[in-house]
């Protein structure tokens, strides 16, 4: 996976909303879903992670199966 940006701004806002819609579509939500500060403090040449954040065992659960059932498992 290429984690390089053309801009140096690497505002990564849109890519989190487009992660947070689609695990949405699938009824789960990750409340501390953002950007990692400390990457993106960093200022570094790479752009900020994404800082998934904790979540309950429902939760992980439910991430788990959906993405053994999208995998075809």
């Amino acid at each position: 996976m290429d984690d390089t940006q053309d801009s140096p701004g690497y505002d990564i806002g849109a890519d989190i909303e487009a992660l947070r819609a689609a695990l949405t579509a699938h009824g789960i939500t990750l409340p501390s879903l953002g950007v990692d500060p400390l990457t993106l403090a960093g200022r570094g040449s790479r752009p900020p992670l994404v800082a998934l954040g904790n979540c309950n065992v429902a939760t992980a659960r439910r991430m788990a199966e959906v993405l053994r059932s999208a995998a075809g498992g």
